[in-house]
Formats: C-alpha cells, sequence, structure tokens
C-alpha cells in the first residue's frame, strides 16, 4: 500500500512538471531591447520541490501519528492500516488542490506580465488600441504559501518592468505637453479635441494579500494608462486640422480680411485666400472629414464644404468641376474639385476658407504647417487604422 502511494506521488510530480512551459519576456526602454527568460525546466522543479517536501512532511505525520497509536493506544486515533491510507489519501487530496492553485497563480502572473509588457510596447511605439490593451489585463488572485517559490521569478520582472513604466510614462507626458503647446500656438485650446473623451483606467487592484503589495505598481500601470489614453485622444483629435495644400503651387491673388471688392470697388470682407491656377487644376482636401456641401451655392459657384469635426470646417470655391459627393468620407490629399471661375469670379482660381466654429479664419497659418503637427496626424491616422480598420465617420 505504501509502495501504491510514493507511484501515485511521483505520478503526481510529473504531472506537475507539465503544467509549466518556457516563457521569454522582452522588454523595450526606448534605447535597447532587454530579455529575460523563465525556464519550465526552473518552474517545474520548484513545484516538484514543494510538492515532494509536502509529502514527505505529511507522511511523517502519519508515520509519527501510528507510532503514538501504536505505542499509547490513544481512543478514536485510526490504528488499521485502511483507515491510516484514508488519512495519508486526503493529506494526498490537500497537496493536488495547492499544486492546482499554484498552476492557477503561475499562469495569472505570466498572464499580468506579458499584458503589461504589451501596454509598454504600445505606449513606446505609438501603436495599438489603449481600451484592448486595458481590457486584458488580468487581475490576480492571492498567491497560495506553497506557490511563492514559482512565481518569485515572474514577480522580479514585474519589478523591472514598473521602472520602464515609470520611463514610458514621461516619455508619453512629455509627447502630450510638446502636443498641447503647439495646438495652443494654432489658437486651439487641447480641451477642444479631448472633450468628451474618456480618461478613466481599468487597474482596480484586487481584494487580496498580493494586490495590497503590488498597489504601487498598479498604481504605475494606471497612470501609464490613463496618461497615454490622454495622448491618445488628443493625436485622434488632431486629424481634424487642415494640414496641407489645397493645390500644387500654392500663390496667393488675395489674403484673408478686408480687400477692396473686385466688382463693386468698395471694402468688403474676404472670409478665405485666393489661389491661382489653370482651368481644371487639381484641388484636394486638406484634412479627413465628411463632406457637408457639393453643390452650387451663389457666390461661391461650385462648392465642395468638409466638416472635419471638432467644429472645422474647410471651404473650396469657384470650381469647375466637383469630383465628390454630399456624406462623403474623405481623406487628407484626397482629390475633390477642379479648379474653376464660377460664381463671382473674374478667372480660373480656388477660393479656399477655413472655418472654425462657423467663423471663417486666416487659413495661412494651416497651409503651412509644422513638420510636428504633420508627424503627430500620420501617427494617430495609422493608429486610427490599424485599431479600428474600415471608413471612418468625423469626430464631432
Amino acid at each position: 500500500m505504501v509502495a501504491i502511494t510514493l507511484r501515485n506521488c511521483s505520478d503526481g510530480i510529473r504531472r506537475v512538471r507539465s503544467l509549466f512551459t518556457t516563457r521569454d519576456f522582452i522588454f523595450h526602454d526606448g534605447k535597447a531591447l532587454r530579455r529575460f527568460s523563465v525556464s519550465g525546466r526552473a518552474q517545474a522543479l520548484l513545484a516538484g520541490a514543494a510538492v515532494v517536501t509536502l509529502t514527505f512532511s505529511a507522511y511523517g505525520v502519519a508515520s509519527a501519528a501510528v507510532g503514538a497509536v501504536a505505542v499509547t493506544g490513544i481512543a478514536g486515533e485510526p490504528t488499521s492500516p485502511e483507515a491510516r491510507m484514508v488519512s495519508m489519501n486526503a493529506r494526498m487530496l490537500a497537496m493536488q488542490a495547492d499544486v492546482a492553485a499554484m498552476k492557477v497563480a503561475t499562469r495569472v502572473h505570466a498572464a499580468r506580465v506579458e499584458q503589461r509588457q504589451a501596454l509598454i510596447a504600445a505606449v513606446l511605439s505609438g501603436k495599438g488600441d489603449p481600451e484592448k490593451l486595458a481590457a486584458a489585463m488580468p487581475t490576480v488572485p492571492a498567491t497560495p504559501a506553497a506557490a511563492n517559490a514559482v512565481v518569485a521569478p515572474l514577480q522580479r520582472i514585474e519589478y523591472r518592468q514598473v521602472a520602464l513604466a515609470r520611463q514610458a510614462q514621461r516619455a508619453t507626458q512629455q509627447r502630450l505637453t510638446m502636443t498641447a503647446a503647439h495646438l495652443r500656438r494654432l489658437g486651439f485650446g487641447p480641451e477642444r479635441f479631448v472633450r468628451g473623451g474618456a480618461m478613466g483606467g481599468p487597474f482596480e487592484a484586487a481584494d487580496s494579500t498580493d494586490a495590497v503589495a503590488s498597489t504601487d505598481a498598479d498604481a504605475q500601470f494606471k497612470s501609464l494608462f490613463q496618461t497615454w489614453k490622454k495622448l491618445d485622444t488628443l493625436e485622434q483629435g488632431v486629424i481634424a486640422i487642415p494640414s496641407m495644400q489645397p493645390v500644387n503651387n500654392l500663390t496667393f491673388t488675395s489674403n484673408f480680411g478686408v480687400r477692396t471688392d473686385p466688382f463693386r470697388r468698395v471694402a468688403a470682407m474676404h472670409g478665405g485666400v485666393d489661389i491661382p491656377g489653370p482651368l481644371g487644376t487639381p484641388v484636394y482636401a486638406t484634412a479627413d472629414g465628411i463632406v457637408a456641401r457639393a453643390e452650387r451655392a451663389s457666390g461661391y459657384g461650385n462648392l465642395v464644404e468638409i466638416n472635419h469635426g471638432k467644429g472645422i470646417e474647410t471651404r473650396y470655391g469657384h470650381l469647375s468641376k466637383i469630383l465628390i459627393a454630399p456624406n462623403t468620407r474623405v481623406r487628407r490629399g484626397q482629390l475633390i474639385a477642379l479648379m474653376g471661375s464660377t460664381g463671382r469670379s473674374t478667372g480660373s482660381h480656388l477660393h479656399y476658407e477655413v472655418r472654425i466654429d462657423g467663423r471663417a479664419v486666416n487659413p495661412v497659418p494651416f497651409l503651412q504647417p509644422s513638420s510636428t503637427l504633420v508627424a503627430i496626424q500620420d501617427r494617430a491616422l495609422r493608429t486610427q487604422q490599424g485599431a479600428m480598420g474600415g471608413s471612418q465617420t468625423a469626430n464631432n
């Protein structure tokens, strides 16, 4: 009977070893790659050692109890071989429960390490969907004492991740500050682009000893997520800002502001700029958006009006031909019309306007965008297309 029990112990140890596989973790701190590996053999040996220790402890206790019964004959204690085997089987079941708990604890810790690393990599690269990564972050339950040795290597990796998270947050905060400052130079308050944006974080500490011990780490990753979410929301909103020329060759025959009306010869407000060019010159959308109007419109002649969201619109007037329909989604740089001389026009040219909250503003700053703004928009567009895919609507 004892031999059978020992064979069961050996089989149990082999099953424990099969539960663990080698896990590799790659870290990028913005400058270099670092790789950490926790082998399946190391995990299995630690788990096996714990099981063997528990097994011999249980066997020693059982042997001592049997010896005590044989010598003293304490009433109520099992004295038959069958009763002793039942007691030992109960202890084996308890040890198997410990092994199962070790398996769960290892898997959850490993999953958290992997998801945290995915978050750090996404923040540093600017790629990925914050909401999806946050939703995948697991909650780690209390680790049983028997699993401490097995999860210790993963816990050491988590400590390193906290340091990387601090570095990633500093870099993200710098980008957020730089983007907000650039928007202010263009006359926009950053709140225009984050209005209605969700700022919450998903990382709530669980009610457990491990969660209490990792409160600082959870807070660090929650802070990183919130900063990244603010930056992502701001950059997605910045897509609405016009940031390219509507024609290839940019010159002006009339500027924004008060001028002498070419027909009445009196002072009048000019709500845009006039850009000359040959009849049929291609005209391009200067930012992503939805076509609000594509029609004949009084003094504008043939007009295209694009709603870019966030209260920003552009108008393209005096066109000879309109190439898009109302309610069509257009991308920055997309061909939308051909230059002409329709409406109140003295010759072939494009009348181009930028409107914010319905009011015409000087479009020149938007016709000469900085490389910083274009880089921000390009990064946001890549993130949007990678995370969401398909056609999008303008942000309102």
